[in-house]
C-alpha cells in the first residue's frame, strides 16, 4: 500500500490548481499510489476527523 497524505491550500481550488491535481493524482494512481487530500484549515481546525479518515482508509486496505 502506497499512500499519499497532501494537505492542501486555496490556490488548488482554481482552475489551474484542479487540473494539474488531477494530473498529479492520475500518474500517482498508476504507479500505485492513493492519494488522499485536505484542506489546510481542515488539517488544523478538524485534526481528528482528518486522523480518523486517514486511519479509515488505511484500515480498509487488509
Amino acid at each position: 500500500m502506497k499512500l499519499i497524505v497532501e494537505v492542501d491550500g486555496g490556490q488548488h481550488n482554481e482552475p489551474q490548481g484542479l487540473a494539474r491535481d488531477r494530473r498529479r493524482t492520475e500518474f500517482l494512481n498508476r504507479d500505485g499510489f492513493h492519494v488522499l487530500r485536505f484542506w489546510n484549515n481542515d488539517v488544523l481546525a478538524r485534526t481528528d476527523d482528518v486522523i480518523e479518515t486517514i486511519w479509515s482508509y488505511l484500515n480498509s486496505q487488509h
